[in-house]
C-alpha cells in the first residue's frame, strides 16, 4: 500500500476533470526525454481506455532510443506539423503538460498552448513551478513524473485501468530518470511500483536493452573523441566540462539522443563534484546544456542563474544563444561563482 502524497481535493478536482473531458491533448517539454515521452503515452493509454479521444503533441524530436515504444508512431512532433497540431489543441477541451512546470520549455508550441482555452492540468516533479494550469500537482520528491503519474491511476482508477504498454511506459520513464536506479532511487515504494508494473507482465530487461543497448559504433567512437580531447577537469574546482561543435558532432553522425547521460560520466571521476556538457544545437543556434552534481551543490540553481535553465537540485539543464566559445566562458565562470562549495570539504562521520 503506497503512502497518499495529494491533497484528497485536488485529486478530486483531477478525477472529475478527466471524466468529463472528451479531447485531450498531452504535451510535454522541448527535447522530451524518457520520462516526459514515457509519461505521455502512459497517461495516453489510460484516457484512451475511458473512452477519451486523445492526442500526444511534442515540441520537437526525440531520442531514436525510445523509438521501440508502443504507440510511438502516433506522437505528433509540432515543429513538423504546425497546422496540425494548432487543430488539435484548438479542438481540445483538456490540455494536460507532463514533466515541465513551466510554459517556456514548450518553445515554439508555448504560444498555442497558451492561447487555448482548453482546461489545463500540470503533473510535475520539478521544483518552482510556475501558475499557468487549472489543476497543478507538483511533487519535486517524486524520482519522475511517471512515479508520480502511477500514483495518480491508482486512486482515480483501478489496477485493470493500466495495461502493459502503459506499464512499459511507466517503468521507462522511472527507469531513465533514475538512471537505471543508480540516483534520486531510495524510496522503498518506487521499488513497489517496478513490483507491481512487472506483475503487468513487462520485461524490464528487454526494455533496458531497447534504452541502452541499441547504440550505433559512431556513438561510441564520438563519446571515446569526447572523452580523450574535449573532457576538462579542473581539479582546484573539482569540476568537469566538454563542449561539441555541430561540426564535430556531424563527423560522427549524431542521431538525436546520442550525448544522452554522457554529462554524468565525469562525475564517476575521483574528487569531481559537478560536471557541464555543453552541445551545439544542430537544428537552432543555441547551445544545450545539461548539468550533473553531486551531494549538496545545486545544479538547478546553477542552470537558472546561467543557463537560462533549472530542473533537479542535481540534474539540471538550460540553454544559451551564444557561441559555443561564449559558452564555455560562462561555464567557467559559474564554476568560479561555486568554489567555495566545490572546494569544501565533505563533512567526516561521527566517531
Amino acid at each position: 500500500m503506497l503512502r497518499n502524497i495529494f491533497d484528497p481535493a485536488l485529486i478530486s478536482a483531477l478525477k472529475s476533470t478527466f471524466d468529463h473531458a472528451r479531447n485531450v491533448v498531452i504535451t510535454c517539454h522541448t527535447s522530451p526525454d524518457g520520462d516526459a515521452i514515457g509519461s505521455c503515452l502512459a497517461l495516453k493509454e489510460f484516457l484512451t481506455k475511458k473512452g477519451k479521444s486523445v492526442y500526444v503533441i511534442v515540441p520537437n524530436y526525440f531520442p531514436d532510443f525510445l523509438r521501440w515504444m508502443h504507440g510511438v508512431d502516433d506522437i505528433i512532433q509540432y515543429d513538423r506539423a504546425f497546422a496540425h497540431s494548432k487543430t488539435l489543441i484548438q479542438h481540445a477541451d483538456l490540455i494536460v503538460v507532463l514533466d515541465f512546470n513551466d510554459l517556456s520549455r514548450l518553445n515554439e508550441l508555448q504560444l498555442p498552448i497558451s492561447l487555448s482555452r482548453a482546461k489545463k492540468v500540470m503533473i510535475d516533479h520539478h521544483e518552482h513551478p510556475t501558475r499557468f494550469a487549472d489543476i497543478s500537482i507538483s511533487v519535486p520528491a517524486m524520482s519522475s513524473t511517471c512515479e508520480l503519474l502511477y500514483r495518480i491511476f491508482m486512486l482515480i482508477g483501478r489496477d485493470s485501468d493500466i495495461n502493459r504498454h502503459a506499464a512499459e511506459d511507466l517503468y521507462t520513464g522511472m527507469c531513465t530518470d533514475t538512471g537505471q536506479f543508480t540516483y534520486n532511487s531510495n524510496d522503498p515504494e518506487i521499488f513497489e511500483i517496478v513490483a507491481a508494473l512487472m506483475r503487468k507482465g513487462i520485461d524490464k530487461d528487454r526494455i533496458i536493452r531497447n534504452i541502452y543497448s541499441q547504440n550505433t559504433l559512431d556513438r561510441y567512437r564520438l563519446q571515446g573523441y569526447v572523452l580523450a580531447h574535449k573532457l576538462v577537469v579542473d581539479d582546484t574546482l573539482h569540476a568537469a566540462y566538454f563542449a561539441l561543435t555541430k561540426e564535430e558532432l556531424a563527423q560522427y553522425n549524431y542521431l538525436k539522443g546520442d550525448a544522452e547521460g554522457w554529462v554524468n560520466i565525469p562525475l564517476t571521476i575521483k574528487g569531481v563534484k559537478v560536471s557541464i556538457s555543453l552541445r551545439e544545437d544542430t537544428e537552432k543556434p543555441q547551445i544545450n546544456v545539461s548539468i550533473r552534481s553531486l551531494d549538496d551543490i545545486p545544479a538547478n540553481e546553477m542552470a537558472r542563474r546561467y543557463f537560462n535553465g533549472g530542473g533537479h537540485f542535481n540534474a539540471a539543464g538550460g540553454r544559451l544563444s551564444c557561441s559555443l566559445d561564449e559558452a564555455i566562458r560562462i561555464a567557467q565562470e559559474a564554476l568560479e561563482a561555486y568554489r567555495p562549495q566545490l572546494t569544501a570539504e565533505a563533512p567526516q562521520p561521527e566517531a
